[in-house]
């Protein structure tokens, strides 16, 4: 590895389908910052050796993912408030002093997405949140700071939702339930932050659950639409939307991060979706 250039990478496994590296190189050009960013493949059992090992090569930065995220939230030296609430670090940060602190984009960039990039109005809103997960715990503190009427957390397994709803936030505005507590509920945004997408499935959640004009936001993105925003089509949802755009900009936020520049993100979008 070169020591000549700052070093970052993207640490998971696998990891050779992310698209990372293609991210920060089109922000470093856009930005005329001198960086190399890689993937590395994270060993079992090894992560904090594998850390060392790319730091002590002259690594300045690393973003996280799966599945190492819990993993780095135990590894670092300090934590962001938002990577406390989290429980997980998906981007780490090599101090001046040499001390590692942990940050957690997610949230941010899922919230920048529904707001900056899709025009969607959080406040005042009714939110549907899939899942119980990691996921879900990583962007719920960004989404209760964008003042919603109401957040309900529905999980296959209600207690698991239930505990991090309370968990969470001792708010009224948070609220966890099963799957199948859900039928006559109304929502005007709906989450998915499940890992159903992986099999295409659609989490098992009733029909008219979406307000007239609602919208609904998948986490996972790939070429074609997922089955989950095929299920928000038909259900009459005004948008249904990926999870590129939150990749792209929790990407942007770590890039601030170690960087102190924040990149536009349209044209990055754009070239991803070309």
């Amino acid at each position: 590895m070169a020591t000549d250039i700052d070093q970052y990478a993207v640490i998971g496994n696998p990891i050779a389908h992310s698209k990372s590296p293609l991210i920060h190189h089109a922000f470093a050009e856009q930005t005329g910052e001198q960086l190399e960013y890689s993937r590395l493949l994270g060993e079992p059992k090894r992560f904090a050796k594998n850390v060392a090992d790319f730091l002590a090569a002259g690594g300045r930065g690393l973003n996280v993912t799966v599945p190492f995220k819990e993993d780095a939230w135990q590894l670092v030296d300090e934590l962001s408030v938002r990577a406390e609430s989290a429980r997980a670090v998906n981007t780490i940060i090599q101090l001046d002093d040499g001390r590692l602190r942990g940050d957690n984009t997610d949230g941010m960039g899922l919230v920048r997405d529904l707001q900056e990039n899709q025009h969607l109005k959080l406040a005042d809103s009714r939110i549907l949140l899939l899942g119980a997960g990691g996921a879900s715990r990583g962007v719920l503190r960004p989404l209760l700071e964008a003042n919603p009427k109401q957040i309900v957390i529905a999980n296959r397994t209600a207690s698991k939702a239930i505990a991090l709803a309370s968990d969470l936030t001792t708010l009224e505005v948070v609220a966890g339930c099963g799957l199948n507590d859900l039928a006559g509920k109304r929502f005007d945004l709906i989450i998915n932050a499940t890992a159903a997408g992986l099999t295409d499935q659609v989490p098992d959640i009733p029909n008219g659950l979406l307000e007239k004009g609602g919208s609904c936001y998948d986490m996972m993105y790939g070429d074609k639409p997922t089955a989950f925003m095929r299920w928000g089509l038909g259900q009459g949802a005004a948008k249904v939307i990926d999870g590129l755009g939150m990749l792209v900009e929790q990407a942007a936020e770590s890039f601030y991060l170690w960087r102190g520049i924040r990149p536009e993100t349209a044209t990055v979008m754009k070239m991803m979706r070309g």
